[in-house]
């Protein structure tokens, strides 16, 4: 089983819905007994906290159940996780920093985003209103989606 950790800086917009959106694409695929995933924020702004208002209605207007409490990215997830996915670069950095190395699991959300070009950050919706989620969520199923094509084809998953 891999375990796949989402990371943002409050774990209430992007990395709870990342995890909710793989969950559901690894459903979808047949795939829930090879992967655990968990979300996580950099920041311990929101410990306990439901996901954003914003980020469930998305998440149930597309059909992805979302359950999840804020919890604070710790030097232990380097240890629990297989593949740490932070949503932005300095998310990254903040997590290399908290370790003082780079876990060989760790990647950018985007890096698995055909559409990203050359901004691989997830953008924070938290001020950007209903479209900021919609677009978010756009992105996270894209990349999700090419994130478990990438774990198939290097665990040799099926």
């Amino acid at each position: 089983m891999l375990n796949v950790l989402f990371v943002c800086l409050g774990n209430i917009c992007r990395s709870p819905l990342a995890e909710a959106v793989f969950d559901h694409i690894a459903k979808e695929e047949g795939l829930t007994n090879h992967f655990k995933s968990d979300s996580c924020g950099t920041g311990g702004y929101h410990i306990g906290a439901d996901p954003d208002p914003r980020s469930q209605e998305i998440a149930r207007i597309k059909g992805v159940p979302m359950d999840h409490k804020a919890r604070k990215f710790s030097s232990e997830d380097y240890d629990n996780f297989d593949y740490i996915i932070p949503m932005d670069d300095q998310n990254y950095r903040d997590i290399v920093s908290v370790t003082g190395h780079e876990h060989p699991g760790l990647h950018l959300m985007r890096e698995f985003d055909n559409e990203a070009g050359n901004d691989r950050d997830v953008p924070d919706p938290y001020y950007g209103g209903k479209e900021g989620f919609r677009n978010v969520y756009d992105m996270l199923e894209r990349s999700s989606r090419q994130f478990i094509t990438y774990l198939k084809d290097k665990h040799q998953l099926s």
